[in-house]
């Protein structure tokens, strides 16, 4: 429960920054050209709001909903998920929207995806200012390490370690890393000693996504399991049968488990059952008994590649850190417009997740520098997602102010109408499907 809470407490302040930001962008550029905000609201109000107050002299309310899925402003002379017919029925007053001409429409439309877009340069920035950018160098994982099945079955080998995707090295693990061997003709490898080419095939991604076992389990490195702590407030069989931290196991019921990866799953297949664990303490070579959880579990935290491997952490001064966020933005959007392809495939939609899956981004426990990489990121996908040409979201509206400004002719307040009734359906069904997938894999997977 308490992880649950974690979890939804990220995600709510995250969706709220980035909501404000979004619709400030809309407020202060509909300000800018004298177009009347009637309500700038955090969450939405249906029925009632928790807080709103409308300071003297001014045409807008403030004000907060009980419904935290986002959030609008609302502004004057403007067909939008409010449908307001009576006033539009009304003849255009100057201080509306629809008085305006089309360039400044266009400009208070685009405002809030680009304000969401430079939100996640600044976030980045300041990221890589505060806190550097670690990473694991490839050519220092010796041992290589651990595929999925999906990805052995095309030709690669446990303890392959990546050189090169279509003769462009790879000198990092990441996800771009990751994105570049997955969609590469040929992956060049180092296996024991000698470079090694896969082809790679065109359908790859689709079979990582059908297969849902990724491309490598970044827990299953060849290394050993170390107790690195245990688990504050959970039980712990291994911490209650005598482990510590520093322990290195080395076998479970007389098998020999010189990897992580052989120990979990031996582990798993033992479920809820007494278990010989030998380990070795400050090189003497013990062991004890413990009985696992009933999904097969120790209760430990092991230590992971980064405490084996040497990592290379670079900082940047506070004017370097803009550039170099700026690239990690940009990388990002490129990576996730190049990804949007896959949504139209079987395995694409059947992956697609709503408030569960975005929720499942952030860590169970508090870190900052994790909240605000996630915020970093979900602001690129509303900026991309929003200006989409689909009616209802921001980039409906300027798909047709820019059919205005090339026929020169506005579209009918009419037929404004039914296209935002049609986009709201079209995202409804979309909420509700992706947040279904979310519901099925939690009961049924």
């Amino acid at each position: 429960m308490e992880t649950f809470l974690i979890k939804a407490l990220q995600l709510i302040l995250s969706l709220s920054i980035l909501v404000l930001v979004h619709e400030f962008g809309h407020f202060i550029f509909a300000r800018i050209f004298k177009v009347r905000v009637e309500r700038f609201y955090l969450f939405f109000d249906p029925w009632f709001s928790l807080f709103k107050f409308k300071p003297k002299n001014s045409d807008t309310e403030y004000g907060v909903g009980w419904l935290p899925l986002g959030g609008y402003c609302k502004i004057s002379g403007m067909i939008d998920e409010s449908m307001d017919k009576e006033a539009m029925a009304q003849p255009a007053k100057p201080y509306e929207f629809r008085s305006k001409p089309a360039g400044q429409r266009l400009m208070i439309m685009v405002a809030g995806v680009l304000f969401n877009f430079l939100l996640a340069l600044f976030i980045y920035s300041m990221v890589l200012f505060t806190w550097g950018e670690t990473y694991l160098p490839l050519k220092n994982m010796k041992h290589g390490m651990y595929y999925s099945q999906t990805v052995k079955d095309i030709g690669f080998h446990d303890g392959d370690i990546l050189l090169s995707a279509d003769g462009q090295p790879l000198d990092r693990l990441d996800e771009f890393a990751i994105r570049q061997v997955v969609e590469a003709q040929n992956v060049t490898v180092l296996r024991d000693g000698v470079e090694t080419v896969i082809p790679i095939p065109e359908d790859m991604m689709q079979r990582l996504m059908r297969n849902k076992d990724g491309f490598a389990d970044p827990r299953a490195f060849p290394l050993p399991m170390v107790v690195q702590s245990f688990p504050d407030k959970e039980d712990s069989p291994a911490r209650d049968a005598g482990l510590q931290p520093n322990d290195s196991i080395v076998s479970i019921n007389g098998i020999a488990t010189p990897t992580f990866y052989d120990a979990s799953k031996l582990l798993s297949e033992n479920k809820a059952k007494e278990v010989e664990i030998g380990f070795y303490r400050n090189g003497t070579e013990m062991s004890l008994p413990v009985t696992t959880t009933a999904d097969g579990k120790l209760g430990i935290y092991s230590k992971g590649p980064n405490d084996f491997y040497e990592l290379v952490t670079v900082k940047y001064g506070f004017f370097e850190s803009f550039p170099a966020g700026i690239r990690l933005g940009v990388n990002t959007l490129k990576g996730y417009v190049n990804d949007m392809k896959y949504v139209f495939t079987k395995e694409g939609a059947s992956s697609l997740g709503g408030f569960g899956t975005i929720g499942g981004l952030f860590p169970a426990t508090w870190d900052w520098e994790t909240f605000w990489m996630r915020t970093a990121f979900l602001s690129i996908i509303l900026a991309f997602m929003n200006i989409l040409p689909i009616p209802a979201l921001d980039g409906g509206h300027v798909m047709f102010l820019l059919y205005e400004v090339i026929a020169r002719r506005k579209p009918s307040d009419k037929f404004l109408e039914y296209a935002q009734i049609t986009g709201m359906f079209l995202l409804f069904a979309l909420l509700i499907y992706a947040n279904g997938n979310d519901i099925f894999r939690f009961f049924f997977k």
